[in-house]
């Protein structure tokens, strides 16, 4: 099993990316029931935004916590 990335740290951007982790909310909700394979691909995405994010010093803007509201209808898109 592919280990999360999650930092303990969840508030999105005006994106819906996470900060701390650089996941899509589409990309943390169900994260235990994705494949390796699927989980080793949102780790290189995740790579990919956290370096670019950091070497072009990207400011956050205005962040929230992920809400239930968000959160189900994250899952919801990630089922159909």
């Amino acid at each position: 099993m592919v280990e999360s990335p999650c930092v303990a740290s969840c508030r999105l951007n005006s994106d819906k990316l996470c900060v701390g982790c650089y996941r899509h909310i589409s990309e943390i909700v169900d994260w235990n029931k994705r494949t390796d394979e699927q989980n080793i691909d949102i780790l290189q995405k995740v790579a990919k935004r956290k370096h670019f994010a950091v070497s072009h010093n990207v400011p956050q803007g205005e962040t929230s916590p992920i809400t239930q509201a968000e959160w189900q209808a994250a899952k919801f898109l990630t089922r159909t």
